[in-house]
């Protein structure tokens, strides 16, 4: 059964910098999958912020576009996401979506001053 587990969030002023991590297990084959960061913030829904194929391309939501980059290391079965720039709109709980569409637990950032 595949899982994946985020890490990584806390609370970080405006302009501030956070680096996400996202770990997957019960897969020999993660480098074939795609991956994507996730967030929802308090009474919206669930929004796709940023994409990886198994290539290497990515996408991203426009909201965030030039400040985050997703990543990932085959190697090590994970994906990451650089957020630079932080804004108090980019509070949420960011979650991880991985092989075999699973979902993480969720990792909370908070952007406050």
């Amino acid at each position: 059964q595949v899982q994946v587990v985020e890490s990584g969030g806390g609370l970080v002023q405006p302009g501030g910098s956070l680096r996400l991590s996202c770990a997957a297990s019960g897969t020999t084959s993660f480098g074939i999958y795609t991956m994507a960061w996730y967030r929802q913030a308090p009474g919206k829904q669930r929004d796709l912020v940023a994409i990886i194929f198994s290539g290497g391309t990515t996408q991203y939501a426009g909201s965030v576009k030039g400040r985050f980059t997703i990543s990932r290391d085959n190697a090590k079965n994970t994906v990451y996401l650089q957020m630079n720039n932080l804004k108090p709109e980019d509070t949420a709980v960011y979650y991880c979506n991985g092989p075999s569409n699973s979902w993480g637990q969720g990792t909370q950032v908070t952007v406050s001053s």
